[in-house]
């Protein structure tokens, strides 16, 4: 027998040699395929390449003939706001996949399902010549079941065909985002096979309640059995479906159901059992505590199949414009992460699939910015990052890339549930996000209202729907972008952003204030930068208008972290946003947006902007509640040795009054400290303190930078600053301060 990998599901012993009855094997096919393409519906004459999977073409070697177009390097950026689909500039392929499987005897006999977790656009599945079928799904499981066309004891021929994005029918679940110019194909999740009896455990959703003290444990049951022939032959089996809980960690049993069910031949049956929990603890950020339920399906003679998903007990809950994290009060501070974005970068290479890459990206930064939260924007992620998150304990607002209108009712529906039912067991995630920035009335007057019934355990985003267009509108996502200069008419105050203003009242900040559902700010910002400092597509105009044409690198990330500083702040400042998640963490280097790292992204250098934001995103601070001085343009210098009166605003995310001194200085164009005070303050819960501040100010002009330094009783110093000009100077300077050794 040749050598083969076979492991099971939930880490249960298993030898190679041999096969357990009636437990569910699995054959893991990750790993290196052959690969080619062809510009026709034909396979390939012979495979002159190799491909990792998981992946996407790019990753083939040799690479595929229009890698250079799909990657290019720009030299120069061009500004541009939007792109077309369909003005492409390579020639759209088919991508062949190949892999030769070896499937043990001890298999025949089973029931055998071919899984690609995700696979993007158009996927169709030959086993052994015999076409298995074509699925038009790209971000929830394909599968098809394989027995019939297996060889036992044999090499198995394994043949995938993916199409281009071009080729994506009009009905599928798929958004365009026109922010990006390539959309990459390829298999870029796990791909298995699993042998089971034959009724199957297809699909298995456990949602917890906190509040209930229970697990609802929902399956899709799956018979393999042929359907009624003859009258009065058997239309369905009955089952036994068994639930055991137990803490991950230590292996503990902490419950057990089980119950009857009857399975309909050749389909799908939903069972559903509902576990009591006398004692458990909760998932959280901090304590991301985790439990494993494993399902056992059996039949009359023996068990059929055994499978299982890891939880966390955690309830995510709104009540008017907040939300709660198992009946708490939270606020939720973060960014976004646009991996359908990533994809187009040139430096992307197979770093979404490095499990420690991840891990930093997910993790590491994460926890020091004080992050809770991260929005998969347009587009969602590999299964192992959600697995990630809810090991470490970061939450999502998880988005299908569905930003332009497209997709059929039927389908749209068929994908959304699929995803639920797929995603839906993972802690991490606690906003379904429908729509990004648009509406569709199906989706938020309909199909939400039922998938809530699927699982009810979550919150769901419609994009800019509000409660006037939706029976059920949990939360709203404002983005309120500002100083955006190609978006003032004509002869406008081209300084209409005042930076660095708390108190500032624009329109949308009106709609988010009188707003009855939840509102989080998911993005906001509108001064991205390439990773060698440049401007992006959509931001040349800005930072012309604020630093001139020949702006250097170091220039753009100074004023880029000082204005996402205060933008943020800004925000925070505001006790009726629920949550405020910056825009973006990673995107594509040479895009319309960017993201806040330097050099090649393998390294995950961050830029000053992710420096400063440990300060601003701090879940105790105060805030200088003053308009920027040093870049905000017709701003009249204050008068030398006059006494400067302003509020600092102090905002406390913590359940508890925060106490603790703040330290306020004026610095000079050296550093030197030209003024201080220091005060002892009292932060209220989830409430803004205004603290009046008075200063006198020096009597030689310059430039100086304000400084609030604020220390709670356990905890590091968070700093805000301003930029504040003293007296007539031919020239205003200002010192350099550092966000690390603060």
């Amino acid at each position: 027998m040749k050598p083969f990998f076979i492991y099971l599901l939930l880490f249960l012993p298993f030898l190679a040699n041999s096969v357990n009855d009636g437990v569910r094997t699995v054959i893991n096919l990750n790993g290196t395929w052959q690969f080619d393409q062809t510009v026709n519906a034909f396979p390939p004459a012979k495979f002159t390449r190799t491909i990792p999977v998981p992946g996407l073409v790019h990753l083939a070697t040799p690479k595929i003939d229009d890698y250079s177009k799909f990657f290019n390097r720009a030299e120069k950026v061009v500004a541009k706001d939007q792109h077309n689909l369909y003005n492409i500039d390579y020639t759209p392929r088919y991508s062949w996949y190949r892999k030769s499987v070896f499937i043990p005897k001890e298999m025949d006999g089973k029931e055998g399902v071919i899984t690609i977790k995700k696979s993007q656009y158009v996927t169709q599945v030959y086993v052994n010549g015999i076409d298995l079928g074509t699925s038009m799904a790209c971000y929830t499981p394909i599968e098809f079941p394989l027995s019939k066309t297996i060889k036992y004891g044999a090499e198995n021929e394994i043949l995938i065909k993916v199409g281009d994005r071009v080729w994506l029918p009009s009905e599928a679940a798929g958004g365009t985002d026109k922010e990006k110019e390539h959309y990459l194909p390829g298999i870029w999740d796990d791909v298995l096979l699993s042998f089971t009896g034959n009724v199957r455990v297809n699909r298995l959703l456990v949602l917890p309640s906190v509040a209930n003290k229970k697990v609802t444990v929902k399956a899709q049951l799956r018979n393999f059995k042929p359907a009624q022939i003859f009258y009065g032959d058997a239309m369905s089996d009955s089952v036994t479906l068994e639930v055991s809980v137990a803490e991950k960690t230590s292996g503990k049993i902490v419950a057990t159901k089980a119950g009857r069910f009857a399975a309909k031949r050749d389909n799908l049956t939903e069972a559903i059992l509902e576990i009591p929990l006398s004692k458990f603890t909760n998932w959280t950020p901090d304590q991301p505590f985790l439990y494993l339920a494993k399902a056992t399906l059996k039949t009359d003679k023996d068990i059929s199949d055994e499978t299982g998903k890891q939880f966390g007990m955690r309830d995510f809950t709104r009540k008017g414009k907040f939300f709660y994290l198992n009946g708490e009060k939270i606020i939720l501070r973060g960014t976004n992460v646009t991996l359908q974005r990533f994809f187009e970068d040139p430096d992307c290479s197979n770093l979404v699939w490095d499990k420690e890459w991840v891990k930093k990206l997910l993790v590491e930064y994460p926890k020091q910015l004080n992050w809770n939260m991260m929005r998969i924007c347009v587009g969602i992620a590999p299964d192992f990052w959600y697995d990630i998150a809810d090991e470490y304990g970061l939450m999502f607002q998880n988005e299908w890339l569905y930003w332009q209108n497209h997709g059929w009712d039927e389908q749209i529906q068929k994908e959304y549930t699929d995803w639920i039912w797929s995603d839906g067991n993972h802690p991490s995630i606690v906003i379904w996000d429908a729509i990004n920035e648009n509406w569709d009335d199906y989706i938020g007057g309909q199909l939400i209202p039922e998938l809530k019934k699927l699982d009810p355990t979550r919150i769901w985003d419609a994009g800019y729907m509000t409660g006037d267009q939706m029976s059920l509108d949990e939360m709203d996502e404002p983005h309120p972008y500002q100083g955006v200069v190609n978006w003032i008419q004509p002869g406008a105050n081209r300084d209409i952003y005042p930076l660095g203003d708390l108190d500032f009242n624009p329109a949308i900040m009106q709609e988010i204030n009188s707003a009855g559902s939840a509102q989080l700010v998911n993005e906001y910002g509108w001064i991205w930068l390439w990773r060698n400092g440049s401007p992006s597509k959509l931001t040349v105009e800005v930072f012309e208008h604020y630093l001139g044409k020949n702006s250097t690198p170091e220039q753009n990330w100074e004023f880029q972290a000082y204005w996402m500083q205060l933008e943020t702040e800004w925000l925070r400042s505001n006790p009726n946003i629920a949550g405020v998640l910056a825009f973006c963490y990673l995107a594509n280097n040479y895009g319309y947006t960017g993201d806040w790292f330097i050099g090649n992204i393998k390294d995950l250098k961050p830029t000053l902007t992710l420096d400063w934001f440990r300060h601003a995103f701090a879940p105790a601070g105060t805030f200088i509640n003053l308009a920027d001085e040093r870049y905000v343009k017709m701003k009249e210098p204050h008068q030398p040795g006059s006494n400067l009166l302003f509020n600092l605003a102090g905002v406390n995310n913590n359940p508890a009054t925060t106490s603790g001194k703040v330290i306020i200085k004026l610095l000079d164009s050296s550093g030197k400290t030209v003024s201080e005070q220091t005060n002892v303050v009292k932060l209220q819960s989830f409430l803004r303190t205004d603290l009046p501040v008075s200063i006198a100010l020096p009597t030689q002009s310059g430039g100086y930078i304000l400084v609030a330094e604020f220390t709670p009783e356990k905890g590091k110093p968070i700093v805000s600053r301003r930029f504040l000009k003293v007296g007539q100077a031919e020239k205003y300077s200002y010192f350099n301060l550092n966000p690390i050794s603060k």
